[in-house]
């Protein structure tokens, strides 16, 4: 503000108010002056408060850090202390050690000092030892050669007096000592062979047992009845005549076709179809069943259907013979047999289809030939092949066994096979494991009850019939039909049944089986004669 402005301002202002304004300046100054020295000694007051906490924090670390540098002398002092402890440990080990190694050092100088000690007096003793050793060993050998001159001539005494009392010579009483204990060995060995064979067979029976029971229930496969149909149906008796056809031409050239026989007789809505070969049996019934669902029955149509119907066949033969071989797991076999196998699918042998059969016999082998440690894929092979002749049997003479093992020899098989082929019925005798697998395998497959669509209460009257034939003869003492049929065992009254007429027994048996029996394959007849003589010691 102007001074002049100022001292117009106080010249105005008069009275008491002029004396109020200077006595604020006054108590303002004062106010300052004292807010100024309690600023001062709140200051100071919290400067001297700031230095006191400083001092405790400088003191409480200070406690601190002595408190920090005792715990760290302690911890120093224990570490110097373990280590000490464990540095004299160490050093006291190895005082023991050595210790320890001194004194055993110390035995062995004293041992060898003692053994030096003996050697030393055995030397200065064998020195003087000798002579009278060697006078002892003398005068022992003098008193031993006495002794070995009474002894010979006491055993030539001994000799002169058993030959005078058993009045022979000492190389006879040699030999005959020798011949008695030879005679005993012989015995004492045919003992022991017979008791080997008694245990060897035994144990064989056992083993073939659990081998067969084994394959039995590892290929316990559903029998398939899958049997040939000769008859086929037809829907009303009109058709007969349209398949005779006019003057009979469409039933002649379905029989020239196909080389069945047609059979139209009375039986109602059927005609039968006859003939040898299953497969051309099978394709004259599928071109009949297609010619009656056609309606176009004439001889062209006819060579049309049946030419068609043998492809179809043809097919189905070599594929049935291709997933044979697959599922059996045989390879590199013909062409030819590869067909032959097929063309079982339309073969039976007493209601049982010889396709499925072959396939059983196949597993069954394999089996068994795993359980003895055989050639699996070679038993396997046999088994497939050893009724193949049953394909061609209608066409060629013989049994099925020889022709099929003539094909398998014609096709390239190994000998071992075309044997088990043709020895599986005991044409032949068996000469390996291979041929007694196939024989098992075969009657295991069809001779068991239902394989062949034989009844329980059939196939064991079958049996009874077979014991009461054996039965019927004179001189037989028991009869047993055992291996599911195929095989009757005689025995007989040894006094009343001689040897030869044992063998006139089991032929005549056989002939009167066969007249009067039915049966699948062949039945063995064993007639056995033994003599046994007993007597008691009283």
């Amino acid at each position: 503000m102007p001074k002049a402005l100022c001292d117009f301002q106080y010249k105005e202002v008069k009275g008491p108010l002029k004396l109020s304004i200077e006595m604020y300046i006054i108590l303002i100054s004062v106010i300052a002056f004292l807010g100024g020295i309690i600023g001062f000694l709140v200051r100071k007051r919290f400067s001297e408060a700031r230095i006191v906490s400083a001092k405790e924090v400088a003191k409480r670390l200070i406690e601190e850090a002595e408190k920090k540098a005792e715990i760290l002398k302690k911890e120093a002092l224990l570490q110097a202390k373990d280590k000490f402890y464990q540095e004299k440990a160490e050093f006291e080990k190895e005082t023991m050690e050595k210790r320890q190694e001194l004194q055993n050092l110390e035995k062995r100088l004293i041992q060898r000092e003692s053994h030096l000690d003996k050697k030393i007096e055995l030397m200065e003793t064998k020195e003087g030892d000798i002579g009278r050793r060697e006078k002892a060993l003398t005068q022992q050998e003098k008193m031993i050669q006495e002794q070995e001159k009474k002894v010979a001539a006491l055993f030539e005494k001994q000799r002169v007096q058993l030959e005078s009392i058993a009045k022979m010579s000492s190389e006879e009483a040699k030999r005959f000592l020798i011949e008695s204990m030879e005679n005993e060995a012989k015995h004492e060995a045919a003992k022991r062979i017979k008791k080997v064979e008694e245990e060897t067979k035994e144990l064989a029976d056992k083993k073939s047992k659990e081998i067969i029971s084994l394959a039995v229930q590892r290929y316990a496969g559903e029998y398939v009845a899958e049997k040939t149909v000769s008859v086929v149906n037809l829907p009303n008796e009109e058709m007969k005549g349209r398949i005779i056809g006019r003057e009979g031409r469409n039933i002649r050239a379905l029989e020239a076709a196909t080389g069945i026989d047609l059979i139209i007789d009375d039986t109602p809505e059927a005609v039968i179809l006859s003939g040898f070969n299953p497969v051309r049996r099978e394709i004259a019934r599928i071109a009949l069943e297609r010619l009656v669902s056609d309606g176009r029955i004439h001889p062209a149509r006819i060579e049309e259907i049946v030419q068609k119907v043998e492809q179809e066949v043809e097919t189905t033969i070599r594929e049935a013979g291709e997933q044979a071989t697959f599922d059996v797991g045989v390879h590199s076999m013909h062409p030819e047999l590869i067909k032959l196998i097929g063309r079982l699918k339309y073969r039976t042998s007493f209601a049982q289809n010889v396709y499925q059969h072959s396939l059983e016999v196949a597993f069954l082998c394999g089996i068994m030939a795993a359980e003895l440690g055989a050639n699996v894929k070679q038993a396997k092979r046999a088994g497939l092949l050893h009724d193949i002749g049953k394909a061609v049997d209608h066409e060629v003479e013989g049994s099925h066994g020889k022709i099929g093992a003539e094909l398998a020899r014609k096709y390239g098989e190994s000998p071992m096979i075309v044997h088990a082929i043709v020895a599986h019925h005991e044409e032949e005798k068996p000469e390996s494991i291979l041929d007694i697998l196939v024989e098992a395998a075969d009657a295991l497959s069809g001779a068991r009850p239902g394989a062949r669509r034989e009844m329980l209460e059939t196939y064991v009257k079958r049996l009874e019939d077979l014991e009461k034939i054996a039965q019927s003869f004179p001189g037989v003492e028991k009869s047993y039909a055992i291996q599911a049929g195929r095989e009757i065992r005689i025995m007989v009254q040894p006094d009343r049944i001689s040897d030869e007429d044992s063998v006139i027994l089991g032929r005549d048996i056989a002939r009167k089986v066969e007249k009067e029996l039915t049966y699948p394959g062949q039945i063995k007849v064993t007639v056995i004669r033994e003599m046994r003589s007993v007597d008691y010691a009283k």
